[in-house]
């Protein structure tokens, strides 16, 4: 079989150094040409190619942001691409990508997200065991073709992915609590520390948990910018809900309420009794 992968960064990188030996040929697709030579360098795929060539392909994975997804699918509906070419997205929301995909390729996609990544991006951020162990979620399963989602299947357990199948709507809620709003709550620590400490005292006072709690505010500011604007309604409501407990907290401290203080944390530590 041929895969061809759209996005050569940490993804599609990643991707590529899993699946080496499972496809004949690996063959990708970059707008960005320094990315297109990294994969090259590093042996990340065999060659560079156009839009056009990926209707040689019997896998297409989208390793790119939403909006581009959706994009290159367009594209992809108006290629003759094989009868049983599987299209695997890697997008962080669902619903839009499902709802946008042209219905004459709709059989071909299998819209999934894999649970997996790290700070960094680029196809020097690849790393062999990206996906093993880590949650693969497939949404609308019942939309996609046979054959692709056998396929798909086939290709997930070779990544070493454990699978869950939900909803679009179900996931992408899902997702705004336990994925993005923490991005989001990340940028606003690493903004507030910004806009009130010297740089010599972040260095010299910064520890573990600060670090822990700001870590995910190296993320990339497009793709995520992409991510919460596709899912901006999911997003406020997992906001809000944060606000919720941040005010509960500022009024358990102002009044001095130490014991329901410590209520209000114990609850919290239950959350990792589950993880």
């Amino acid at each position: 079989m041929v895969c061809a992968i759209v996005g050569l960064g940490l993804m599609g990188g990643s991707f590529s150094l899993a699946m080496r030996g499972y496809f004949k040929e690996i063959i990708g697709v970059d707008h960005n040409e320094n990315h297109c030579k990294s994969a090259l360098d590093l042996g990340l795929v065999d060659k560079i190619v156009d839009i056009e060539d990926l209707k040689k392909a019997d896998v297409i994975i989208l390793a790119i942001p939403i909006r581009g997804i959706i994009a290159v699918l367009k594209e992809l509906s108006q290629l003759d691409l094989k009868e049983n070419c599987t299209i695997i997205d890697f997008g962080s929301t669902k619903k839009t990508i499902i709802e946008e995909c042209p219905e004459n390729i709709r059989k071909n996609l299998v819209a999934s997200h894999p649970m997996a990544g790290t700070e960094y991006s680029g196809p020097l951020a690849a790393i062999a065991d990206l996906y093993e162990n880590k949650v693969m979620v497939v949404c609308n399963i019942d939309e996609s073709g046979e054959v692709q989602r056998q396929r798909a299947i086939n290709i997930f357990e070779k990544l070493k992915m454990k699978v869950k199948y939900m909803g679009a709507d179900e996931h992408d809620r899902h997702a705004a609590f336990i994925s993005h709003m923490p991005h989001i709550v990340s940028f606003s620590i690493a903004n507030a520390v910004l806009k009130q400490e010297d740089k010599e005292h972040i260095v010299t006072l910064a520890a573990g948990g600060f670090r822990d709690m700001s870590r995910l505010a190296k993320s990339n500011p497009h793709m995520w910018g992409d991510i919460f604007k596709e899912n901006k309604k999911n997003l406020l409501d997992s906001i809000e809900a944060f606000k919720s407990e941040l005010k509960k907290a500022k009024a358990m401290i102002e009044n001095e309420e130490w014991e329901k203080l410590k209520e209000w944390m114990e609850m919290g530590n239950e959350l990792h009794k589950i993880m």
